[in-house]
């Protein structure tokens, strides 16, 4: 079956056979893809962990595709996750793979011909290139063709997310070819113009964009590869500089600032553990992960464990904190539980929802239920349900009312949530899971669950 979001590339495309993905090498590509594993760059690159390594099979093409060049089995990625979904160091050190990619195609005779964010993934804690057509070779003395693209998917949303505010890289959600330039030019503060080198790249290309918008483009002007070396090296010098100085916030805190006592927090840690160990190894997906206290104790029982979160602080905690450590088993993304990413593009099939990119074999939802109960009057069954689309195995805690943390949601609203209570949890939860096992947490009056999709 082909993949919907590989239908634009003339050079070739993905699909899946026996839940084992591959992609096909089209004929119009063939030499340029000779070129890249005879050049020695992919070799290079593959050996860096700048590019996902493949193997050549022996597999009849598509029906409707029966000419080809070759077919390819990548390495397996975990997770796809989208640009939109990461923290500004994980754009941040995408943008930058992306420069050094370029950099080495240059040594050996080729260039990206696409350098669009969606090509990169994370594996094992770092970014890689996933896409193996995005090479083509290099003309003495043409510019970069992916110059505007890096630019509008790299270069504004990190601009934006710096000098305006971390949430603008929202705006990847909406305009998936990147942020248009004028758009980033229009919202960028004036200190900007204090910054030359990012002025050239986004102010002065927005301008040229309008300029020529509709008119026929002029020759091609001559760029030597001394040239081109140097404005990537220049891009690579302003991605370092941009640095984001996010303040913290109460969740960030979360567990600092929690009503846990450490007994408590040690025998919720220790009854996770435990619930992990009966179900096995998998995937894990963690909501509400905060900075990713327990998606580690998942990562060490060997899950690969993906952490969202709806606070950009502890994403980019959880993100730089699992860097230092080399916990390569964790993956943490920017999500909003209640308006989950959906799929968009071309028919919403280009980039798949979340739930598409499910089920998880675990569900890890700790000290979240109050929240989207009664922060944002979602109904039991209706988390429930939502539950069990997205994992086989559910490790929920049922915080109640009488809870500080429940008490400090109501003290600023009315009370309107009669069927919020244990018995009207289990319940519920109950039409879509069984209840295998749940236990108190010592010194508090929260409940842990082990369930199992019905």
């Amino acid at each position: 079956m082909k993949l919907p979001a590989s239908f634009r590339d003339p050079s070739g495309f993905l699909f899946s056979r026996n839940h084992q993905l591959y992609r096909q090498v089209n004929p119009v590509y063939g030499d340029q893809y000779d070129l890249l594993m005879s050049s020695g760059l992919y070799n290079r690159l593959v050996e860096s962990k700048l590019l996902v390594p493949h193997r050549e099979v022996d597999l009849p093409p598509e029906d409707d595709h029966p000419e080809f060049h070759r077919v390819l089995a990548p390495e397996q990625i975990p997770f796809i996750s989208y640009p939109y979904e990461w923290c500004f160091s994980q754009l941040k050190e995408a943008a930058l793979t992306t420069l050094e990619i370029q950099t080495r195609a240059l040594e050996f005779g080729m260039t990206l011909k696409d350098s669009s964010a969606y090509n990169i993934q994370f594996k094992e804690g770092s970014p890689l290139l996933i896409d193996t057509l995005s090479f083509e070779e290099y003309i003495e003395g043409e510019p970069w063709v992916a110059y505007r693209q890096f630019c509008q998917h790299f270069l504004a949303p990190l601009s934006l997310m710096v000098y305006r505010d971390i949430r603008l890289s929202q705006l990847l959600r909406i305009h998936i070819d990147g942020i248009p330039l004028d758009l980033t030019k229009s919202l960028l503060p004036l200190t900007t113009l204090l910054r030359p080198s990012l002025w050239v790249h986004i102010n002065l290309h927005a301008k040229s964009q309008k300029y020529f918008a509709g008119k026929q483009v002029p020759t091609k002007r001559h760029v030597s590869r001394t040239g081109l070396l140097g404005m990537v090296e220049n891009l690579q010098a302003i991605v370092n500089r941009l640095k984001w100085k996010g303040d913290s916030t109460e969740w960030a805190d979360y567990y600092d600032e929690t009503n846990y006592s450490s007994v408590a927090l040690e025998a919720k840690k220790r009854l996770v553990g435990e619930f992990l160990d009966g179900i096995g190894p998998g995937m894990a997906w963690d909501l509400g992960a905060n900075t990713g206290l327990f998606a580690r104790l998942a990562a060490e029982r060997n899950h690969q464990t993906v952490c969202f979160d709806i606070d950009p602080w502890a994403v980019e905690n959880n993100y730089l904190k699992s860097v230092k450590r080399g916990q390569t088993g964790i993956l943490p993304l920017l999500l909003d539980l209640t308006n989950p990413s959906p799929g968009i593009g071309w028919g919403n099939q280009e980039r798949t929802s979340l739930i598409e990119r499910g089920p998880a074999d675990t569900v890890l939802a700790l000290a979240l239920i109050h929240h989207l109960a009664i922060s944002n009057n979602l109904p039991f069954a209706h988390i429930s349900a939502f539950l069990g689309q997205i994992c086989q195995h559910l490790i929920i805690e049922f915080v109640p009312k009488t809870d500080s943390q429940v008490k400090r949601l109501l003290s600023t609203r009315e009370d309107i949530f009669p069927d919020y209570t244990q018995q009207g949890f289990e319940r519920e939860f109950r039409k879509t899971f069984t209840i295998e096992a749940s236990a108190p947490i010592a010194e508090s009056e929260r409940v842990l669950y082990l369930m199992k999709k019905e």
